[in-house]
C-alpha cells in the first residue's frame, strides 16, 4: 500500500467542478489582480474568523510583513517569537528592519512557553508573535496579559491553524492581528500562492490595503511606500470554494488524528502530539516524535510511507541567522524537539486501512 505525505488530488477530485466554474466567472469577468473575487473572500475569511476585516495578500510572509508594517514595527524594534517556526516568520520581521528575539517552546505544545516570555522583553521590544505551531494555538491568555502589561503589540502567526480554537476563540482573532498562508498545502490552501491578515482594527486594514497594494488607496495617488502584495483574483475565488469545505476538512483532519493516537498510544520511543484543553486543534501537521528519526524515515519509505520533518533546523540555529551569536543549547526544548519530529501522513482524505497500515509499520520498525 502506498501512502504519500500529503494528496492534494484527492482533496481537488471532489471539487473540481466548483472550482472549474469558480475560474470560469474570474475569467469572464477578468478580474486578475485583486477585484471582486478577493473582496469576497476576505468578506467570507472575516466571517469565518470572527473579525471585523481580513485583507488578501501574495502570501503567509507578505501577511507577516504587511501586518508588522502596518503595526509601524520598524528599524530599532525587538519583536519576540519562537525559533520552532518556519523561517518566514523572523524573516518578516527582519524585511521590516526589526531584531527577531526568541523564546523557548512550551514541551507540550511546541509552541511559545508564556512562562519565559516576561524575561525576553527590553526597552527595545515592540511586539510578540506566537506562532501557533502545526495546527494548535498557543496559551494565548497569559501571552496577551503580559502583551498588555508591558504595552506590547501581538501578531498571530496563524499560518498552520485554519480554525483552530482557543477558548471557542479561532485562530489570529485574539492578537492586533492574525497572519495566515494559503499555500497549496495548507488546511485552506490556494491554487499558488496567497495570504491574508485579519483584525478588528479599521485604521490598521485600511493601511495594510494600501501597503499591499504600492501606498495607494486611489489609483496613482500614493501616500506610502508600498509593495506589490497583492492577491490574485484567482486564488480569491480558489479560497472561497474551499472556504465553504474547510470544517469538514477539519474534522477528517480530527478523526484521523484521533486514531493515529489510538493506535500509536504506548508504543515505545514515540511521542504522540498533545492537544491542549484550552483549545481545538486541526492538525495541519501530525508530528510524533522518536529518538532515531532518520532511520524511521528511511524504513518507512521502503514501505512506500512517506513523512516529512518541520523543522529540522530551529531559525535561531540557521545560516541566516547567525549574525544574532546563538549557539546550540540557547533553546534546548525547541532544538530538542526539531531534532525528533516526523510528520506522518496528514490529510482529510487518508483512509482508515491507510493510517493502520503506517501505525503498524512504525510500531515494527521501532520496536527493532
Amino acid at each position: 500500500m502506498k501512502v504519500p505525505y500529503l494528496d492534494l488530488k484527492a482533496q481537488y477530485e471532489p471539487i473540481r467542478g466548483e472550482i472549474a466554474e469558480a475560474i470560469q466567472q474570474v475569467l469572464d469577468k477578468t478580474a486578475f489582480a485583486g477585484g471582486p473575487f478577493v473582496a469576497q473572500f476576505e468578506k467570507e475569511f472575516a466571517a469565518f474568523c470572527g473579525t471585523q476585516f481580513a485583507t488578501g495578500v501574495g502570501s503567509g510572509t507578505d501577511a507577516l510583513w504587511v501586518a508588522m508594517l502596518g503595526l509601524g514595527i520598524g528599524p530599532g524594534d525587538e519583536v519576540i517569537t519562537v525559533p520552532d517556526t518556519f523561517i518566514a516568520t523572523a524573516e518578516a520581521i527582519s524585511w521590516c528592519g526589526a531584531k527577531p528575539v526568541f523564546v523557548d517552546v512550551d514541551p507540550a505544545t511546541y509552541n511559545m512557553d508564556p512562562g519565559k516570555l516576561e524575561a525576553a522583553v527590553t526597552k527595545k521590544t515592540k511586539a510578540v508573535i506566537p506562532v501557533h505551531l502545526f495546527g494548535q494555538m498557543a496559551d494565548m491568555d497569559p501571552i496577551m496579559e503580559i502583551a498588555r502589561k508591558r504595552k506590547l503589540l501581538v501578531i498571530e502567526d496563524a499560518s498552520q491553524a485554519h480554525g483552530a480554537e482557543y477558548k471557542g476563540k479561532k485562530a489570529g482573532s485574539i492578537g492586533d492581528a492574525g497572519c495566515f498562508s494559503f499555500y497549496p498545502g495548507k488546511n485552506l490552501g490556494a491554487y499558488g500562492e496567497a495570504g491574508a491578515v485579519i483584525t478588528n482594527n479599521e485604521e490598521l486594514d485600511k493601511k495594510m490595503r494600501m501597503l499591499r497594494d504600492h501606498g495607494q488607496a486611489k489609483k496613482y495617488y500614493h501616500s506610502l511606500v508600498g509593495w506589490n502584495a497583492r492577491m490574485d483574483g484567482i486564488q480569491g475565488a480558489i479560497l472561497s470554494v474551499k472556504l465553504r469545505h474547510l470544517p469538514g476538512w477539519t474534522e477528517g483532519r480530527r478523526r484521523n488524528s484521533a486514531l493515529y493516537g489510538q493506535l500509536l498510544k504506548g508504543v515505545k520511543g514515540v511521542t504522540i502530539p498533545a492537544e491542549a484543553a484550552y483549545g481545538k486543534h486541526v492538525y495541519h501537521i501530525y508530528a510524533i516524535r522518536v529518538p532515531n528519526r532518520d532511520r524511521l524515515i528511511a524504513a518507512l519509505a521502503e514501505k512506500d510511507i512517506h513523512c516529512g520533518i518541520h523543522y529540522p533546523i530551529p531559525v535561531h540555529l540557521l545560516d541566516a541567522y547567525k549574525s544574532l551569536g546563538h549557539r546550540n543549547g540557547a533553546f534546548p526544548i525547541a532544538e530538542k524537539a526539531a531534532s525528533e519530529f516526523v510528520s506522518l501522513p496528514m490529510f482529510p482524505e487518508l483512509t482508515t486501512d491507510q493510517i493502520r497500515f503506517v501505525a503498524e509499520g512504525l510500531s515494527q520498525i521501532v520496536a527493532v
